[in-house]
């Protein structure tokens, strides 16, 4: 058994959005499958099946459309002090695909998750 994935979340109840993380143990393969006219996603493409990368270090979702993206940064920021991520010969860089959903009519429309949200 290699482990369990830890889930987080972080909202913004006065802007009703927020993002909501998952820690995958080591050793843990991703794969997904992007559908729709205008996906947010980030780093989506490296769990291609041609590609160097196959196993993750975390996956956000979060609002905020686009920006919402960025959520992913403090997530990466935890992993990487933790020492988490793909091996290179200047230190580990955690993957950590993100996607995410268009809430900006929602709510307040300038609340967005960022880089505390996802680090949190």
């Amino acid at each position: 058994m290699l482990g369990s994935i830890r889930v987080g979340h972080d909202e913004d109840m006065e802007g009703l959005t927020g993002c909501t993380v998952f820690l995958a143990p080591g050793g843990t393969v991703g794969s997904c499958d992007v559908r729709g006219a205008a996906p947010g996603t980030r780093e989506t493409d490296l769990l291609k099946p041609s590609f160097l990368v196959s196993q993750i270090d975390g996956l956000v979702f979060c609002g905020g459309s686009a920006f919402g993206l960025a959520a992913a940064d403090g997530v990466m920021k935890y992993l990487e002090e933790k020492g988490a991520g793909f091996p290179t010969p200047k230190g580990p860089v955690p993957i950590v695909p993100a996607a995410v959903i268009y809430d900006l009519g929602l709510g307040d429309p300038g609340a967005r998750p960022g880089p505390g949200d996802g680090y949190r």
